[in-house]
This record gives structure tokens, sequence and C-alpha cells, in this order.
């Protein structure tokens, strides 16, 4: 069973540029330690729900940025 998708591609860059960002300060060394693993999953996690276009999070609150899709259909435009 296929999730419909729920994020615009705009969203889907910004999450995939947050985690190229993380991954280059964590092999820059400009963030180590407990931060790292912390920022290390949010990044994981965000290109993850880039890739699928699909955010759990966003279907528990109702939202959607994507036009037409999600729950509800509230897409911000």
């Amino acid at each position: 069973m296929e999730k419909e998708k729920n994020m615009a591609v705009a969203d889907r860059a910004v999450r995939t540029l947050i985690a190229a960002a993380v991954v280059a300060l964590w092999a820059t060394g400009a963030v180590g330690g407990t931060l790292a693993l912390i920022l290390g999953v949010v990044a994981a996690i965000f290109l993850v729900t880039s890739l699928v276009g699909w955010c759990p999070l966003y279907t528990l609150l109702g939202v959607a940025t994507r036009r037409g899709g999600g729950a509800g259909g509230s897409a911000a435009r």
C-alpha cells in the first residue's frame, strides 16, 4: 500500500539540502559527539522523507505542502 505524497518539491529540496549541510558539518569536524548524533538522525529522517515524498508528521498534523496531496488536502500555496 503506497502512501499519498504530502511534500512539495521545494519542501523535499530544502530537506535534502539540510541533510547535506549536516553531513558537511560532520565531515569537516564542525560538529561532534552527541550533537553530531542528534543532527545525523534528523538528517537521515529528512533525507528518507524527501526521497519518498511523504512525511508522517505532516500526516499526523493534517498538513501537506504538496498541492492536492496529503491528509485533508490542506496544501500550502
